[in-house]
């Protein structure tokens, strides 16, 4: 690092992006996936596609439980909305709560229920969307304590990169609108620049609010010091929550009709209820809490914000009326909640959390073209000598970490159609699916890690991307030209995005393939003259 103050971020911005960025490039692209992973989960169980909401639907999901839990210490109901078309119901089984493993509150037992007739749903198995959500901060196979630490010190280094490449590059706003298709090196600079500078500021927000996330992990000691190592005293000062124990059952008794209370609770908020808990069912000090659906705020906490009525469940006597303004969140919770809001965009809208997707393809794009550009300008450099083992190393790792992460990932979608819906451990063939297409990839980038190789995996991404709405049509009732899909947009927007990455992948096929013009000097032919001279 000798040298200027530019030379030195420059060196530093180089290898701070290089040694982690395989890493990286996964991480971005995952988390960018995550804003939509329930979209993608719901795709991922098309049993769940015909769903349809009703008046009847709050009814028919009370019924449903007082059949199939009767005797539950606790029943939670989440309501169909935007973004899922079905009842997701949740009990408690009678007896002692059992802890789940790895620690945390054991969240029961769950089934899905048809919104329109009541008939209880069994989607395939799978992890869908959130599969890819916990791999974007917990990986896989990986102790979860280990794989933090790991994404985090990946995540430190990308904000070590961004700064550094901010101070490296003086002119890089100018370079922003300068692009040289076709040169190269200086093609892969301006694509590096143009994607960093297009969403700098989220680039910056989404890897600082993710070392946020983990603050307690990163660094444990102030709160310790100020909390006499009592960490759950400083969470419950900061995030200040219901701790109502529910105490023991009564004796048995019959519960209120629910349809009433939820129609006052709609009525007293002016919105749709979204959720349904109720404490002892069919007890005679059955609790019923009713939530409506939760403002949009920034800075708004993911529990105990919402709107909600407790009512006595076997008179329908109201008990309580709770408003999020009344429980006021410290300053420092505050800040806490909007920088967790802002990186898992629990506050937007469709149009927002939409730039927010494009906002993430744009830092995927800017590590990728960093880690193209360094093997650029090294081959750049080697051009007249053979590629060294090293150089033909990361250029593979490149190819495996990009198109091989993208095959994965389509890999992923299409096993979900093709394995059989009755297939034991089925969410885990999936993820095996997942990591054999992308341990091929890297045995491929390594071996032809060339030319060739690039395009014989954008072939294969190019092919795969583009069949997936295609195999969708084939395999399900709710495909792209199914009234289904358009009934919920996300469907129909998840093939639509398909069809785009394909398209995209293939005008990357063709640019890589296509003959390069020689840019040699033709040999100076001889004049003719002479030729006969020497005759």
């Amino acid at each position: 690092m000798n040298g200027s103050l530019r030379q030195s971020m420059a060196w530093l911005h180089t290898w701070s992006g290089l040694l982690l960025g395989w890493l990286l490039v996964a991480v971005f692209v995952t988390g960018t996936s995550a804003y939509y992973r329930e979209e993608i989960s719901l795709w991922m169980e098309p049993e769940l596609h015909q769903s349809t909401a009703s008046d009847d639907t709050m009814d028919l999901a009370w019924q449903t439980l007082g059949r199939i839990a009767p005797e539950a210490r606790s029943w939670d109901i989440s309501l169909p909305d935007a973004r899922n078309p079905a009842v997701q119901l949740r009990w408690q089984p009678a007896g002692e709560e059992q802890p789940r493993q790895g620690g945390g509150r054991n969240r029961g037992e769950q089934a899905w229920m048809d919104a329109g007739s009541g008939e209880v749903l069994t989607p395939r198995e799978t992890r869908g969307g959130h599969f890819l959500y916990r791999f974007h901060f917990e990986l896989y196979g990986v102790p979860r304590l280990w794989a933090r630490w790991l994404i985090c010190v990946a995540t430190m280094f990308m904000l070590v990169a961004i700064i550094s490449g901010v101070i490296t590059h003086k002119k890089i706003f100018k370079d922003f609108f300068t692009f040289r298709p076709g040169k190269g090196q200086r093609s892969w600079l301006d694509a590096h620049n143009a994607s960093a500078v297009l969403a700098l500021p989220f680039h910056f927000m989404i890897t600082y609010s993710g070392l946020l996330l983990f603050m307690v992990m990163l660094m444990p000691w102030g709160i310790d010091a100020a909390y006499d190592g009592d960490r759950r005293a400083f969470f419950d000062e900061a995030f200040p929550r219901s701790t109502e124990a529910p105490g023991p059952a009564g004796e048995p008794a019959d519960m209120v009709a629910i349809g009433p209370l939820a129609a006052a609770t709609a009525a007293r908020f002016e919105r749709p209820v979204s959720r349904i808990e109720v404490q002892h069912p069919n007890r005679e000090n059955a609790r019923i809490r009713i939530s409506v659906e939760q403002d949009v705020a920034i800075s708004g906490r993911r529990r105990g914000g919402s709107p909600t009525q407790v009512f006595q469940g076997s008179s329908g006597d109201l008990l309580e009326t709770i408003e999020p303004r009344e429980a006021p969140t410290p300053l420092m919770g505050k800040v806490y909640n909007v920088m967790t809001n802002l990186h898992l965009v629990r506050f937007a809208d469709p149009l927002v959390r939409l730039l927010f997707f494009f906002s993430g393809l744009a830092g995927s794009a800017m590590v990728a073209t960093g880690m193209l550009l360094w093997v650029s300008k090294r081959t750049q450099q080697l051009r007249r000598q053979q590629p060294g083992a090293a150089l033909k190393l990361v250029n593979g790792l490149n190819m495996a970490s990009i198109t091989g992460l993208l095959a994965a990932i389509g890999a992923y979608f299409a096993a979900n159609r093709v394995l059989p819906a009755t297939l034991a451990e089925r969410s885990s063939w999936e993820i095996r699916v997942f990591f054999l297409v992308w341990l091929a990839s890297l045995v491929h980038g390594l071996l032809r890690p060339h030319r060739r190789g690039w395009i014989e995996q954008l072939a294969v991404i190019t092919v795969l991307w583009l069949a997936l709405p295609f195999l969708d049509m084939v395999t399900t009732d709710s495909h792209l030209f199914s009234a289904a899909a358009w009934r919920l947009g996300a469907l129909a927007g998840f093939d639509l995005i398909c069809l785009l990455l394909g398209a995209l992948w293939g005008y990357a096929l063709w640019r890589v393939a296509k003959p390069k013009p020689d840019k040699r000097k033709p040999a100076r032919a001889r004049e003719p003259a002479l030729a006969e001279g020497n005759a």
